[in-house]
């Protein structure tokens, strides 16, 4: 595990505030993010965990505060920021007209890879025999997988993932669990969602940021 310092800190929020339709989702909150962590947000449905992972990426802007990267405003670092941020929404993301190896290919060529091997890609996340396959006719599991099939090739140093787990089975969950270790034992973060305990990263390697539902 990486030591944390402020040269190896890639993320930090500082009295983020987050308003939606007149309600305040968090106020004031402020954490650093390291080289190392493995980072998940807590919180019941409504807490604001999507806009929170919105604006770490620099797709929402917060009401108040700031996100930094290497200690520069995101708004100022975007293209370094952006070489370096693989972010993964709620939605899958994939094609239904392209075939799961379609789909893989074109993420991968967008992040400027020339010849990547699709199908041994595809053969990690358990899609073998389906890489010719519309993903119009693919499960929920399967659009999830072709959309993950990207973590095992990419040099970005920050992964947000907003609920990654769905529609994964277990021995598919324990398998993302080990490759978040991996990745972030390499130097690099993982911030994510999710509504399922993981039982490969321990409680001691895994930081929490929690968010309360607000009534008010």
């Amino acid at each position: 595990m990486v030591t944390a310092t402020k040269e190896n800190t890639l993320i930090s929020a500082s009295s983020l505030t987050c308003i939606r339709e007149e309600r305040i989702l968090f106020d004031e909150l402020s954490f650093d993010i390291q080289e190392g962590d493995i980072v998940q947000i807590e919180g019941p449905n409504g807490a604001g965990k999507t806009s929170l992972l919105r604006i770490l990426a620099g797709l929402s802007r917060p009401y108040a505060g700031s996100v930094l990267y290497r200690n520069e405003d995101i708004t100022r670092a975007r293209d370094e920021f952006n070489e370096d941020l693989l972010y993964l929404g709620h939605l899958p993301g994939v094609k239904s007209e392209l075939t799961a190896e379609e789909n893989l290919n074109f993420n991968l060529r967008l992040s400027g890879y020339d010849d990547p091997d699709i199908r041994d890609i595809l053969a990690k996340v358990n899609l073998s025999g389906f890489e010719d396959a519309l993903a119009g006719h693919l499960s929920a599991g399967q659009h999830r997988r072709t959309a993950l099939a990207r973590l095992w090739h990419t040099t970005s140093k920050v992964w947000i993932l907003d609920e990654p787990f769905t529609a994964i089975d277990k021995k598919g969950v324990e398998t993302l669990e080990k490759l978040f270790i991996q990745h972030a034992d390499n130097g690099g973060c993982v911030i994510l969602t999710t509504h399922q305990d993981m039982g490969v990263v321990s409680d001691s390697r895994l930081k929490k940021i929690k968010l309360e539902y607000n009534f008010d």
